[in-house]
């Protein structure tokens, strides 16, 4: 249960020795999820010792080659380890052809169902659901088609108060689930105890928004509001926020500024720019605008 997310690729356009384009591993209340896959991407997998079978969910914001070129080789992989398991890809209306072309093209096509779920709404959207999470999408602000992700856990079974329970002699063990679940409990003489008096709140549920490629856009902020976790990208420090109109980046500050607007818990900066030496330096600019704030860096984890 919880939020582990581990940092595969965080640097932009260019893939080079020790600074890889976006990827990121997922695990949330059970479930294992790759967000983008930039080129190398099945390596860095590999690196960290990420069991491919368990990946069943690939969220791909958009169609820059920086966030997307290790897909093709990494559904070529998974069909030469004979997966059997089904694979699901979400992004932008064009990924299911660019894709099944390479596949075909190379005459390598997959041993098991490869599923896409095409994007095109501009409006935030639920895209995906399950008793466990939930996916909605965050349109983002950039020069192609993109959204980010949010990433929520359901919220899970109200916990049992012991103390309590045991002076309710007929509660029995099969009573628990319903308990969990939050029915209240009725007595042979038809009194009814509220589950309240049974039971404590649950633990809290956490989530985690992945906003990719984008200028500022301050509109994102009632979708993402008190996220326990927000990776922004900060392609550029305020010294060349001239080049974030013509590109549709961001800048530490206004990550930090969107963070900040949205009472997030953390923020993690990334997408660095190959001009800036001293990554320490997006740390420093996003602060003024918000406390807690982390850089992004390969095989780094991050745990709630």
């Amino acid at each position: 249960m919880g939020i582990q997310l581990t940092i595969l690729g965080c640097h932009s356009a260019t893939p080079r020795t020790n600074a890889h384009p976006t990827a990121q591993y997922l695990k949330i209340n059970e479930r294992h999820i790759l967000i983008d896959c930039g080129e190398g991407t099945q390596v860095l997998l590999r690196q960290q010792k990420v069991p491919f079978a368990k990946i069943k969910h690939i969220f791909i914001s958009h169609l820059h080659g920086d966030h997307f070129f290790g897909l093709v080789g990494l559904i070529s992989t998974f069909g030469l380890l004979d997966r059997r398991t089904e694979l699901h890809v979400y992004g932008p209306k064009g990924i299911k052809e660019i894709i099944t072309l390479q596949l075909k093209l190379s005459k390598s096509w997959t041993s098991f169902p490869l599923l896409f779920h095409e994007l095109n709404s501009k409006e935030s959207q639920v895209i995906f659901e399950d008793k466990k999470i939930s996916v909605t999408t965050i349109p983002l602000d950039h020069r192609v088609y993109t959204n980010g992700f949010l990433f929520q856990e359901k919220e899970g079974a109200r916990k049992l108060n012991m103390e309590n329970v045991a002076m309710e002699s007929e509660i029995e063990i099969c009573d628990y689930h319903h308990l969990k679940n939050g029915k209240d409990f009725t007595r042979e003489d038809g009194s009814i105890i509220d589950n309240e008096d049974l039971t404590l709140p649950p633990r809290k549920a956490h989530s985690y928004a992945f906003c990719s490629d984008t200028a500022y856009k301050p509109d994102i902020v009632p979708i993402i509001k008190g996220a326990s976790l927000l990776y922004h990208e900060s392609t550029f420090l305020e010294d060349r926020k001239n080049l974030t109109e013509r590109t549709k980046h961001s800048t530490a500050k206004e990550a930090g500024s969107i963070a900040k607007q949205a009472n997030v818990n953390k923020l993690i900066l990334g997408h660095y720019s190959s001009r800036y030496s001293d990554l320490n330096q997006f740390k420093i600019e996003a602060q003024t605008e918000f406390e807690h704030v982390e850089l992004a860096e390969s095989g780094k984890t991050f745990t709630i």
